[in-house]
C-alpha cells in the first residue's frame, strides 16, 4: 500500500428541519441492496442471495430450525428498510439510525431485539481513508446487519461459519454480533500498522532529507488518527455498555468473548493516542530544524557582515576624497586627508582591511563560531 493521501468525507443527508422522528431519509449515493442469507445450525449452513425481502422470507420457511444471518449491503431501498420493520416490529428511530448513516458507536436494547452500531474504517485502492457505518439488529434467532458499501469485510467470519468450528454455529446471534464486531476492531490494528510504517518512514526522511513534504504527511497521519480517536472512543462506550447489558440476548458466554474485545479496543486506543504524539513530534521537530537552518544561516550572514563592517567603514572614510590643497589657491589644507597623496597609501590601505580582516577571523575562530555552523 503506498502513501496515504488525504481522508475522503462523504457527504450525509439529514433529516429536513421539523420532520418526524423515525422518518427514513436514503443518501443520495447510496448503492442498491444485496442480500445475503445465511442460515445454519450445529450440522449444516445453508446461504441464499438476492436483492429484495422475498429472499429473506424464503429463507425463513426453509430453515425454520437455524439460526439467520441476513447480511444487507447497500442502503437505497426505503421499501426493503419498511418491510424489515414491519415484520419484526423494529422501532421506527431504529430504522431512522440505520439509514442516517453518520451514527457514532451504540447499542440500544428493546424488548425483544438490541441495535448495534459500529464504524468500518479502510483505506481504498487510492490510500483514501473510508468511514462507513455498520448496524446490525439481533432477535432471539436471527441477526440482520446494514453495510453502505457491496465490499467485502467479513471473509473471516464467513470462513469460521462455513467450517462449523468453535461456538459461532452453536452460540446464537449475540455471538455472531459479537464476532462482526470484533472483526471490525481488528481490521483498526491493520489500519494503525499501515500508519506506524507511515510514520517510521516520515521519521528516517526527516533524519536523512528533511524537505516541507514531512510536515504534510506527518498532518496528514495526524488527521487520520483524530478520525480514529473519535471512533475507537465511543466503541469502547459500546461494548462496555453492552458487557453491563442483562439483556437475554447477551448470554455470559458472549460477555466473555466481549471482554476481549474490550481488551483489544483499549490497545486501539493506546496505539492512536502513542501515533498521534508520535506525529505531533515529527512536526515540531521539522519546524526546530527549520529554526535552527535559519539560525545556522543567520549565523553566516552575521559573522560576513561583522568582518565586512569595519572594512566598509574604512573604505567609506577614504571614498570622502577631501583635497589636500585649495585648487583656486593652492593653498595646503593640514586638516585634510593626507593619505590621499602618500606614494603606497593604496596599499596601505588594502593591507590595512586585510589584517583587521585576519584579525577579526582568527578571533571568531578561536570563539568556535565556525566550528558550530
Amino acid at each position: 500500500m503506498g502513501h496515504i493521501k488525504r481522508v475522503r468525507y462523504r457527504t450525509v443527508k439529514h433529516q429536513n428541519v421539523g420532520e418526524r422522528p423515525g422518518a427514513i431519509t436514503i443518501a443520495d449515493d447510496a448503492l442498491k441492496p444485496i442480500i445475503t442469507v445465511y442460515s445454519y445450525n450445529e450440522k449444516e449452513l445453508i446461504t441464499a442471495d438476492g436483492h429484495d425481502m422475498k429472499v429473506i422470507l424464503e429463507q425463513f420457511k426453509k430453515c425454520k430450525d437455524h439460526t439467520h444471518w441476513i447480511q444487507i449491503k447497500g442502503l437505497n431501498d426505503q421499501k426493503l428498510i419498511e418491510d424489515i420493520g414491519s415484520l419484526l416490529n423494529i422501532n421506527s428511530l431504529v430504522l431512522e439510525d440505520i439509514t442516517n448513516t453518520h451514527q457514532r458507536p451504540k447499542f440500544d436494547e428493546y424488548d425483544d431485539y438490541v441495535f448495534s452500531v459500529s464504524r468500518q474504517i479502510y483505506f481504498t485502492a487510492d490510500n483514501e481513508l473510508c468511514n462507513n457505518q455498520f448496524s446490525a439488529l439481533v432477535k432471539s434467532n436471527m441477526i440482520i446487519s446494514f453495510e453502505e458499501t457491496h465490499d467485502e469485510h467479513f471473509e473471516g467470519v464467513k470462513a469460521r461459519l462455513a467450517a462449523g468450528k468453535g461456538a459461532i454455529r452453536t452460540a446464537g446471534p449475540g455471538y455472531m454480533c459479537y464476532a462482526l464486531n470484533d472483526t471490525i476492531i481488528d481490521t483498526y490494528f491493520v489500519l494503525l500498522a499501515h500508519i506506524g510504517d507511515e510514520l517510521d518512514g516520515v521519521e528516517d526522511r526527516l533524519y536523512t532529507n528533511a524537505d516541507k513534504t514531512i510536515m504534510y504527511d506527518a498532518q496528514q497521519l495526524k488527521r487520520t488518527l483524530i478520525i480514529l480517536r473519535r471512533i475507537t472512543w465511543p466503541e469502547r462506550d459500546k461494548i462496555n455498555d453492552i458487557l453491563r447489558s442483562e439483556h437475554p440476548l447477551v448470554t455470559a458466554e458472549v460477555k466473555m468473548f466481549l471482554k476481549d474485545a474490550y481488551d483489544h479496543c483499549i490497545q486501539v486506543m493506546d496505539l492512536i493516542e502513542n501515533y498521534k504524539e508520535i506525529s505531533s513530534s515529527i512536526i515540531d521537530l521539522y519546524l526546530s530544524l527549520v529554526s535552527n537552518r535559519m539560525n545556522e544561516i543567520m549565523k553566516v550572514l552575521t559573522i560576513i557582515s561583522v568582518i565586512f563592517i569595519p572594512l566598509t567603514f574604512v573604505a567609506g572614510i577614504y571614498g570622502m576624497n577631501f583635497s589636500r590643497t585649495d585648487p583656486a589657491t593652492n593653498k595646503v589644507m593640514p586638516a585634510n586627508m593626507p593619505e590621499l597623496y602618500s606614494p603606497h597609501g593604496y596599499v596601505y590601505a588594502l593591507g590595512g582591511m586585510l589584517l583587521i580582516g585576519v584579525i577579526q577571523v582568527i578571533v571568531f575562530w578561536k570563539k568556535g563560531w565556525f566550528t558550530k555552523l
